[in-house]
């Protein structure tokens, strides 16, 4: 009883860190996650695994030595210190005991990141594209119950006054089978963005921030119109809804409180001559009304 009873305040303990931590990062610079996550780690490395999986980090790339192509990295494809290429399916650093999608899995896969790669291109020229896919529950019989994560990684440097800028799309599906051919498909979408300027018109800014949603979409598959294509038109519709609410709530409301602090010079000047003129029409009006002193 008394074993139980310390187990039960340990696991408490445990949770009880764990927010807190989620708490703190949740109030650290977007811009910097990674240096602040690393630091939580150093202090409670007994959560790292938690912590690793709730926190969204941005994103990196590495090149896949088979293939020549780039691909992005993320826990749905690292086992361990190394990850997997989706292009050849193989481990870097290189390593014979590493997690590999089942045959079907690899073949969604492989069709995914192709698809994927001309979304990528065609709503953001450059960048990175990758897709994985895995079995959730071991005895899980192949694309009855699965995940997938589709990623995007898009940098900017030195354009339109913009000195670095970073675009990274996380999306996460749960895919399960309700009936024959008929599946429920939960995606879990995460926007990073990050804006760094520095220029004598508006000083040193850092637009950084994170936006999270989700949808879930009940639909049929066939041999003409399956997963990928399911999910490829959630992702689409997710990614714009997401790019619109960033783009109309925070960016404008960002320039509506940078403009109300900073008044350019002709506005500026504008407002202090009507200031003025209307400070010498109280006083003239003032003086014209005032009677004068006897002797």
């Amino acid at each position: 009883m008394i074993i139980k009873f310390i187990y039960i305040n340990y696991i408490m303990a445990e949770d009880q860190k764990l927010t807190a931590a989620l708490n703190l990062m949740r109030r650290m610079p977007p811009s910097s996650v990674g240096n602040s996550l690393a630091g939580m780690i150093e202090l409670i490395p007994e959560l790292t695994d938690e912590l690793l999986n709730h926190v969204d980090q941005p994103l990196k790339v590495e090149k896949c030595q088979a293939t020549g192509k780039f691909f992005i990295l993320c826990d749905y494809n690292r086992d361990g210190d190394s990850y997997r290429s989706p292009w050849s399916n193989e481990y870097y650093p290189a390593m014979d005991d590493g997690f590999l999608p089942s045959p079907k899995l690899r073949e969604l896969e492989i069709e995914a990141n192709l698809l994927f790669d001309i979304y990528r291109k065609l709503y953001f020229d450059t960048g990175y594209s990758s897709a994985y896919f895995f079995n959730i529950e071991e005895d899980a019989k192949d694309e009855q119950f699965f995940g997938a994560c589709f990623l995007i990684n898009k940098g900017v440097k030195n354009v339109k006054g913009l000195n670095n800028g970073v675009w990274d799309s996380i999306h996460v599906f749960e895919a399960r089978e309700l009936k024959t051919n008929h599946f429920e498909y939960k995606l879990t979408s995460t926007v990073m963005v990050s804006m760094a300027v520095n220029s004598d018109e508006v000083g040193d800014v850092d637009l950084s921030g994170s936006m999270t949603q989700q949808s879930t979409l009940k639909a049929d598959i066939s041999k003409d119109h399956g997963h990928v294509a399911n999910m490829g038109k959630m992702i689409e519709d997710l990614e714009l809804q997401i790019r619109n609410s960033i783009e109309n709530i925070y960016i404008q409301k960002t320039r509506e409180v940078i403009n109300g602090m900073r008044l350019v010079d002709g506005a500026k000047a504008a407002q202090w001559a009507s200031i003025v003129k209307s400070l010498q029409g109280a006083v003239t009006a003032h003086g014209s009304n005032r009677t004068q002193d006897s002797d």
